[in-house]
């Protein structure tokens, strides 16, 4: 990822701006000196840079959790960030962004915000789960314009390519995501979907739990398919074929379809490779049978004013709460440099947490964005609310 190694670390006057950059203000860890956030902002996108000091060198580079997908804006900040603090920059990895230039229209990636309060229903939609190269998301888009398709991927590398696909072959019916795909089907309205592809996710052997297949999202799945819509399952893992094969026959009425070595119109490169080690491809199909009913509506996350007890913060640093589905975590207590406070958290349900910030105060918000309005995210915002007033 972009980052730069810098001689020494230096903070202008906040607020501060550098082409179209505003640096916020910045934040300090209160146990630990390793570790600064300064907060950035380019338009709409709002995300934090991450000062890190190590033994032998100090660097500055995007925040894992805030980072957007696209790394043309963590690359112009931090250009403009050494520029207006002048840093005396020792090494950098970041480079002009002409290679990016198809990136400059990012209207098809979306935030999960964006889907949470502007679902686009008026069409069929199809959603593919893990994209990786785009091969087939690609296909699938351009082989059937009137339908909707939505691409879920964390990797921020394969987005950007994929992104510069949808820019170069001009498709106007293709929406990407940088989220956790079994939160976003929480958010789909019931009935909506064609087809949800999950094709060759990570299997997971040592970590069962971690796998996107699973009883919750067959059930979300099957709320979110149209009558006969088709949940299609491609894997190269016989551990994942078979655990998936049982959860799927575990339901109380099932119509499944299996193929060995099925022959698409489209393969990824890694399904080439595996075919040329003569790997194994299994596919399960499965058919949804029923008409769901209508997705719950959750209201909006929200706070009263907090006057926070610094004994009372410390206290919760690094303290988990719990409760039935899920939990709340204070990983750490930051202290920015007008004087609030603001906690990293993990929270929501055990299987699939969110990471986000909660910064302190008359106005206490979630950075960069609130949780998806789940329902296990409400639970976990109300007892953090309740944890904060002690």
């Amino acid at each position: 990822m972009p980052h730069l190694h810098i001689a020494s670390f230096k903070a202008p006057a906040f607020p501060a701006t550098a082409d179209g950059v505003t640096f916020h203000y910045m934040a300090d860890n209160t146990l630990h000196d390793d570790e600064t956030l300064i907060a950035a902002s380019v338009g709409e996108k709002a995300f934090f840079l991450l000062l890190k000091r190590l033994p032998d060198k100090t660097l500055l580079k995007a925040d894992k959790i805030t980072r957007p997908s696209a790394t043309h804006f963590v690359k112009r900040a931090l250009q403009a960030y050494a520029g207006v603090a002048g840093l005396d920059v020792l090494a950098s990895n970041v480079d002009s962004g002409e290679a990016n230039m198809h990136l400059g229209n990012d209207s098809a990636l979306w935030t999960i915000h964006d889907f949470e309060r502007d679902f686009p229903a008026d069409r069929e939609i199809r959603i593919e789960v893990g994209f990786g190269s785009g091969r087939h998301l690609l296909h699938q888009a351009k082989a059937n314009p009137e339908i909707l398709f939505i691409g879920i991927e964390i990797h921020k590398p394969s987005i950007e390519q994929v992104l510069k696909q949808i820019n170069i072959q001009q498709l106007d019916n293709l929406l990407l995501l940088d989220y956790d795909a079994r939160l976003f089907l929480e958010l789909v309205p019931s009935n909506l979907a064609g087809r949800i592809y999950v094709h060759f996710p990570v299997p997971w052997d040592k970590k069962p739990q971690r796998r996107v297949i699973g009883e919750a999202f067959i059930a979300e799945s099957i709320r979110v398919l149209k009558p006969e819509g088709k949940l299609e399952l491609r894997t190269d893992s016989d551990n994942y074929f078979a655990y998936s094969f049982e959860t799927f026959m575990a339901l109380n009425q099932n119509h499944i379809e299996i193929y060995k070595n099925r022959a698409l119109e489209v393969s990824s490169k890694y399904e080439d490779r595996w075919r040329r080690m003569e790997k194994n491809i299994y596919d399960v199909l499965m058919h949804n049978t029923e008409e769901s009913g209508p997705l719950e509506a959750i209201a909006p996350f929200a706070f009263d004013a907090i006057t926070p007890d610094p004994a009372h913060l410390e206290a919760l640093n690094g303290t988990t709460l719990r409760f039935d589905e899920g939990f709340v975590h204070f990983e750490r207590l930051y202290r920015t440099d007008d004087g609030r406070y603001m906690f990293r958290l993990s929270m929501g349900p055990y299987a699939r947490p969110e990471h986000l910030y909660l910064i302190l105060g008359d106005a206490p918000a979630y950075l960069p964005t609130p949780p998806v309005r789940s329902r296990t995210n409400a639970r976990a915002h109300q007892l953090l609310i309740e944890a904060l007033h002690g």
